[in-house]
């Protein structure tokens, strides 16, 4: 029997009534922590032609979050910008490649992730399903919060110029580029592989993998949850979020993707609000989704929208 159009399947996702005030309350509630960020010179993992700091700033609960920012020897600010988010198991990316062509990088690190697990470490499996009953204690509130505070850093910095500020990242990091883009209006461009998170009761049922199968795991284990972890779960699907996207926007997704099936990825994407969206979905391809030549897609779309050149890479989750 053929398969069904992905394109067709559509989403299961509704979005809370209290939504927009729950997210208002933890971005004021984050707003009123000082970051007191420290940029330490690295000189080992420095080269001749790039400058490698590591970035240290305070986020939710009192947990310190790490980053690694890389800079171009020879500069003359403002410099454009991108932020490299990581995938679900995958640790974060030490991005010397995009600065050696002439951006500032940012490669984040929310909690969980080396150098930001000192204090929170759920691990992986177990950061999809950590606290899962409560909004308010629920693993991704400060996962969230971190990465949107990156962008928080970089407004601060004299070397970068904010209305040229890129996101990007697979799969995890996909859906990570997805939120950054919709909760900071100041994100002049966006190429997210693979999104994570979109979907997540929907991915839950037509994937049979990890990271969605602890979701699964977790209610074979307690079947009477299943109401309240859907509750739970529409404060942080990225479907609900991304209607708020402004800025000019590329997705790429495999039409055999068994981590991040393509049907989540159409409905996330046909929500996006961006006018200026494009979607790349490449048959033949599971969850890397053509990631390592679909690099040549993003080089061009952020050399037009930030005025540079990016390599790409391929999807992580």
């Amino acid at each position: 029997m053929p398969r069904p159009n992905p394109a067709d399947y559509g989403t299961s996702v509704t979005k809370p009534a209290d939504f927009d005030d729950f997210w208002a309350a933890i971005e004021a509630q984050a707003a009123a922590i000082p970051l007191n960020a420290t940029i330490t010179p690295v000189p080992l993992r420095s080269t001749p032609a790039v400058e490698v700091f590591e970035v240290h700033y305070d986020s939710l609960d009192g947990v310190r979050i790490a980053g690694w920012y890389c800079l171009p020897r020879q500069r003359s600010s403002p410099l454009p910008t991108i932020v490299v988010y990581p995938g679900y198991i995958s640790e974060p990316t030490l991005p010397k490649n995009l600065a050696a062509q002439g951006y500032a990088a940012f490669g984040a690190a929310p909690r969980g992730k080396l150098r930001s697990n000192a204090q929170y470490n759920p691990g992986y499996p177990g950061l999809l399903v950590h606290n899962i009953l409560d909004r308010n204690t629920y693993g991704y509130r400060g996962f969230y919060t971190d990465a949107l505070r990156v962008i928080d850093f970089l407004d601060g910095q004299a070397e970068i110029d904010s209305q040229r500020i890129g996101v990007t990242g697979g799969s995890q990091g996909g859906a990570l580029t997805l939120l950054a883009a919709a909760m900071r209006p100041q994100i002049a461009a966006a190429a997210a592989g693979a999104p994570y998170l979109a979907g997540m009761m929907d991915a839950a049922v037509l994937t049979h993998t990890t990271p969605y199968e602890e979701i699964v795991e977790y209610l074979h284990l307690y079947p009477e949850r299943e109401g309240q972890v859907r509750e739970t779960l529409g404060y942080f699907d990225i479907h609900n979020f991304v209607e708020r996207i402004r800025c000019p926007i590329i997705v790429h997704i495999g039409l055999q993707d068994d981590v991040c099936p393509a049907e989540t990825g159409y409905a996330v994407f046909e929500r996006i609000g961006s006018a200026q969206k494009k979607l790349y979905a490449y048959d033949g391809y599971g969850h890397d989704s053509n990631g390592y030549a679909h690099g040549a897609v993003i080089d061009a779309f952020f050399r037009e929208q930030l005025g540079q050149s990016l390599a790409g890479s391929p999807t992580s989750i």
